[in-house]
């Protein structure tokens, strides 16, 4: 018999939110791959199916009890590094990156997969205790480490984008459980006296992307194409929008990775400001459901597993609303549930799926 507790501590919120974000995202989607003959059906029912796939492990992840993974969380940490090892040697290469691991049909992108490695592996480690004051630096070695691990094999892909967010994402964890304020300022300086040696082991065209973002015009048929199409697109939508399919910029082929990473141009280019508003509003109610189950959760491993997966929603919508209105450079991260993107929109489902599960066993009492 199902506890009516269970039912009682759904939170309704959560759910509406990412079932009208993911409507949002389908319809957008469709508007996007509209072409003057029609739809590229292919890539759209592909979505179609990858929702419908991320949405069972969402009602999986709801009915077992989650304290399974915090057991588990060391060998789901490892499976994922061999994955990222196994997408280097055998991995399929698109757009200059290699990415992508194919079993059968069936194609994955691992990197989005060790977005929740890394967080169970973090929670089981931050919810041992976190000493007074603070964690110093001898108790950062350990995150420290795993997350280098991480960044150190997507960076291989290339994939700066997602390298950067699991750094966000670690960061964000490792704040809620409380830095000391003497590692705080030790390691925000050496990160910024790094940002030059990084930026100089860059690759051409990624130096170019954080220079245009400061000036697009300096190659506007090139690295800023995207940035200046992007905010024509962003810009022409006004208050209402120009209504679904109408989207010019979108449609007449100028907004490069309409339906990927620039799917919010074409978003505010035919519903407008208040279409725009609209979406940032769910999100926004997304992650304060997720912040508000981490308050509210039994215990520390559900807590730092609910901010983790607040964290790794929060930053892919800043960086991806950022990059399109050229306020940030072009990384690569697709907006969570509107993108077109499989890996992206199960893997972010599945950690949703276990926020809610977080949420709904806050009153039950957890064995060890």
């Amino acid at each position: 018999m199902i506890d009516r507790r269970l039912i009682q501590n759904f939170d309704w919120v959560l759910l509406f939110c990412v079932l009208l974000l993911t409507a949002s995202g389908l319809l957008n989607l469709y508007s996007g791959l509209s072409t003057v003959g029609g739809v590229k059906k292919a890539m759209f029912y592909s979505q179609v199916h990858s929702l419908m796939f991320g949405y069972l492990l969402l009602f999986v992840a709801i009915l077992f009890d989650y304290s399974h993974l915090e057991r588990g969380s060391a060998l789901i940490f490892g499976l994922c590094l061999v994955l990222l090892v196994a997408v280097l040697i055998f991995g399929r290469s698109a757009g200059g990156s290699r990415r992508w691991l194919a079993l059968g049909k069936l194609v994955f992108q691992p990197s989005e997969i060790m977005k929740l490695g890394l967080i169970f592996f973090l929670a089981k480690y931050l919810a041992q205790g976190v000493p007074k004051g603070g964690l110093r630096l001898r108790e950062l070695a350990v995150p420290a480490a795993l997350a280098v691990a991480a960044m150190a094999l997507v960076v291989r892909q290339p994939d700066l984008g997602t390298t950067f967010l699991f750094l966000l994402i670690a960061g964000s964890m490792l704040i809620f459980a409380g830095v000391h304020t003497q590692a705080l300022i030790l390691l925000s300086g050496l990160g910024l006296s790094f940002m030059p040696i990084v930026f100089f082991f860059l690759k051409d065209y990624q130096k170019e992307r954080i220079l245009t973002l400061f000036d697009p015009g300096r190659d506007p048929l090139g690295a800023g194409y995207h940035l200046i199409q992007s905010k024509i697109a962003v810009g022409s939508g006004g208050f209402w929008g120009k209504g679904f399919l109408k989207g010019t910029q979108s449609h007449l082929k100028f907004l490069p990775e309409h339906h990927t990473d620039f799917i919010f141009s074409l978003l505010a280019e035919e519903w407008g400001f208040v279409g725009g508003v609209v979406v940032l509003a769910l999100f926004y109610l997304l992650i304060i459901s997720c912040l508000n189950i981490a308050r509210r959760a039994r215990d520390p491993f559900g807590s730092f597993v609910a901010v983790g997966v607040a964290a790794m929603v929060f930053w892919q919508v800043f960086i991806n609303i950022g990059m399109v209105l050229g306020l940030l450079p072009v990384v690569g991260i697709p907006l969570p549930l509107i993108s077109f993107g499989g890996s992206s929109a199960t893997v972010t489902l599945l950690g949703l799926g276990l926020v809610l599960n977080i949420g709904m066993r806050k009153f039950i009492f957890c064995r060890k």
